[in-house]
């Protein structure tokens, strides 16, 4: 199939890429012509797999897809990474997307076998999934990479407001994330950007089924699910992909529902 070349040019660096709304992500905006950097940490057979996927959507679509395996929480990596995609680059990123799910999921208090949630636990998670994208947009910046009317966009769960088991570093992290959102709405629109934050429905992604009786936060979605199915990572790249659009340029500092309605129930 032909690209849509609507994106011509253009980059998006998606941190945390290699499955789930990452990994969609990729594939619903190289279909629409943007290139895109994909940052992951994977074992080396995994690895393989995936740059293979990535080649075969990248030639289909006739787009770069440059594959980064390296620790996007590290300095020293972000740094590296920054000044290699920097060369002969300027004002071209127009989407930053956070998709990074690393967390400790522990009870509060330790339970039987299970350990106790640490103070340690919950700020490496809060880093991970919350305020690492700040670093990550002030090195952006700093590098002259975003485009005049960029995006900012990450991903939260209805875990941040309802109880789910073991999910209480990764719940503090993304309201961590709501509060960062806004502010950075705030503060960076000066630069053209635009910084939202996509509530999707329960989705079988990998991390998912990290999340202790994910099996039960799926079946009870459906339940509740005014279409009767689960939300698909494609819903959410979807979004994503329209909160690109020059359409949405005037979209800023807001949490979207992409979940059919699910939290209505």
């Amino acid at each position: 199939m032909q690209a849509t070349k609507q994106f011509s040019s253009k980059w998006a660096i998606i941190l945390g890429g290699s499955s789930g709304f990452g990994f969609a992500t990729v594939e619903k905006l190289a279909r629409h012509g943007m290139n895109i950097a994909v940052l992951y940490r994977e074992t080396a057979a995994a690895e393989r797999v995936l740059k293979q996927e990535l080649s075969k959507i990248a030639e289909a679509n006739e787009v770069i897809i440059s594959a980064h395996n390296i620790n996007a929480l590290d300095t020293d990596a972000r740094n590296t990474f920054i000044k290699q995609f920097a060369a002969g680059k300027k004002h071209c990123v127009k989407l930053l997307l956070h998709s990074i799910a690393r967390g400790n999921l522990k009870p509060l208090l330790k339970n039987g076998d299970k350990e106790a949630l640490t103070q340690e636990d919950i700020q490496l998670t809060t880093y991970a999934m919350a305020t690492s994208l700040l670093d990550w947009t002030k090195e952006l910046l700093a590098a002259e990479l975003f485009h005049a009317d960029g995006r900012i966009i990450g991903l939260t769960s209805e875990g941040t407001d309802k109880y789910w088991e073991g999910y209480a570093a990764v719940s503090i992290a993304k309201s961590s994330l709501k509060s960062l959102t806004a502010y950075m709405a705030v503060e960076l629109a000066g630069f053209g950007l635009k910084t939202n934050l996509i509530q999707a429905g329960i989705t079988a992604t990998p991390s998912l089924k990290r999340i202790p009786d994910s099996e039960k936060l799926i079946q009870h979605a459906i339940a509740r699910n005014p279409s009767g199915r689960i939300t698909k990572p494609e819903d959410v790249a979807n979004v994503i992909y329209l909160l690109c659009t020059d359409e949405a340029a005037w979209i800023n500092g807001t949490v979207i529902h992409v979940d059919g309605g699910e939290h209505c129930r």
